[in-house]
């Protein structure tokens, strides 16, 4: 028997086919095979505030002050930060990084630009 792909949406196991269409029976989500493998195939990526591709390794510049939770910290406008992650997270917070003064901190990736 064939293993079909966990859904997407849920991530339930217990997929089955409907024609061209695979059907979660957990939370009715349909999506198509090509679909999946498309998603598969798909590559992480982030985009700045100017929608350039960001990578590991890149150096940016903060285009809004931001303030630091739990702080009464403000990184201003034009802070360079050199040598970003870039990390897959729940919460929009994508670019991990290290600022002089401030530390290691999370910043959401429509907050910077790459310079």
């Amino acid at each position: 028997m064939e293993q079909l792909p966990n859904c997407p949406k849920c991530n339930s196991e217990y997929t089955y086919e409907d024609g061209s269409l695979l059907v979660c029976p957990e939370c009715a989500y349909e999506w198509t095979v090509d679909a999946n493998a498309q998603e598969e195939d798909a590559e992480f990526t982030v985009k700045d505030a100017n929608g350039a591709t960001l990578r590991s390794g890149d150096d940016v510049t903060i285009v809004k002050d931001l303030k630091i939770k739990g702080s009464s910290s403000v990184i201003k406008v034009g802070t360079k930060i050199k040598n970003i992650k870039l990390v897959e997270s729940a919460d929009d917070h994508n670019i991990d990084c290290r600022i002089t003064g401030v530390g290691a901190i999370k910043i959401i990736p429509k907050f910077v630009k790459k310079s």
